[in-house]
């Protein structure tokens, strides 16, 4: 792996971005040191030609000016807790409902996606490092958090590594946005997922998981088998209808590393495989893309143009006694990794 860095702007406070160019002898991948975006990551297809297949922009400028957490790390907790308060062990705590004044969502209104992260080389890859204060978005204990990326063989590993000196949440993640016919090609509805779950956790009122736990079988969200994204993201179901799309969390089959998805767009051969060793993953279509600045290249980007596999707990679960919970005792160290790695799918094959 080969590592280039080279300036990508400032914030409107003044503040240098760096972006970090990783290589191997497959792909190539561009990590800000603003949220821990992944800002470019280009792959082979078919015919050897090399495709940047995520979402993303060309200036610090753009990243602040949209609300969608494109490429972004998010934390302190990933996705949605219902309400204001939350408890943890005998105490009380208070975070802000950034969603709609109903939900605290991927760590509040500033959260890891806003941060200027550290960066620092090492054998492993680039890691990032920020310091968490106590209180911060409400959160209680001083938090270290890193993240490692490492790019080999056409896999790009994101390791996660986090300390507090107080009881906490920890649910760390990542938003990239896939398109695996190119950043700029518009809709994924004709790219096919395939994920590893019997079960999933519905949607409540406040449109996160209620504590429910309910089986795919025999509903849209159902993807055992490769699924082209547009063959049921618009069925008459009511949690299809109530997110406008995919927008669920998947009970993951099994334990530890494991695999979690696979993706796949049949034109350029482009396959995405993500495996993990968090207990859930949310699949989300894009269905709110709307409003954003100009992409990469000048690129539109709408609804429904990139699709995202968060690995993570389950949303809510400090809420809901059935789910295993992001609480990180005080000096316990919490620990996880996910890697997305890339493949061809040849013409004919019908895996």
């Amino acid at each position: 792996m080969k590592m280039i860095l080279e300036p990508f702007g400032t914030t409107k406070d003044g503040k240098k971005v760096e972006r970090f160019w990783l290589t191997d002898n497959k792909c190539k991948v561009g990590v800000l040191t603003l949220g821990g975006i992944i800002q470019s990551l280009y792959v082979p297809d078919r015919d050897g030609t090399m495709t940047d297949v995520v979402l993303g922009f060309d200036s610090v400028q753009a990243y602040e000016n949209q609300t969608c957490y494109i490429g972004a790390l998010l934390g302190r907790c990933a996705n949605r807790i219902v309400g204001n308060e939350v408890v943890i062990g005998q105490e009380k705590i208070h975070l802000k409902c950034n969603d709609n004044g109903v939900c605290h969502l991927h760590g509040g209104i500033t959260g890891f996606d806003r941060k200027l992260w550290k960066a620092s080389v090492t054998e492993k890859g680039l890691t990032l490092s920020y310091s968490s204060k106590d209180g911060e978005e409400g959160y209680p204990g001083n938090l270290q958090v890193s993240v490692t990326y490492s790019l080999e063989g056409g896999a790009l590993s994101l390791t996660y590594h986090a300390v507090s000196d107080k009881d906490t949440i920890c649910n760390l993640s990542n938003h990239v946005y896939f398109n695996l016919a190119g950043h700029g090609s518009g809709s994924v509805g004709e790219q096919k997922m395939q994920i590893f779950a019997k079960e999933y956790t519905p949607l409540g009122e406040a449109g996160a998981p209620d504590g429910r736990i309910e089986p795919v079988e025999g509903t849209p969200l159902d993807l055992n088998e490769l699924t082209a994204f547009e063959e049921r993201w618009d069925d008459n179901f009511s949690q299809i209808r109530q997110a406008r799309g995919y927008d669920h969390n998947y009970l993951i089959d099994g334990n530890g590393m494991r695999p979690f998805a696979r993706a796949v767009c049949e034109k350029n051969g482009i396959s995405l495989l993500v495996d993990s060793d968090m207990p859930a993953m949310q699949l989300y279509t894009g269905n709110y893309l709307e409003k954003l600045p100009a992409g990469k290249e000048k690129a539109a980007y709408g609804i429904r143009s990139g699709f995202c596999v968060e690995t993570q707990y389950p949303p809510n679960a400090v809420n809901c006694p059935t789910f295993q919970k992001p609480v990180l005792l005080a000096g316990q160290q919490y620990e996880s990794t996910t890697v997305y790695r890339f493949t061809i799918k040849e013409k004919g094959d019908r895996r």
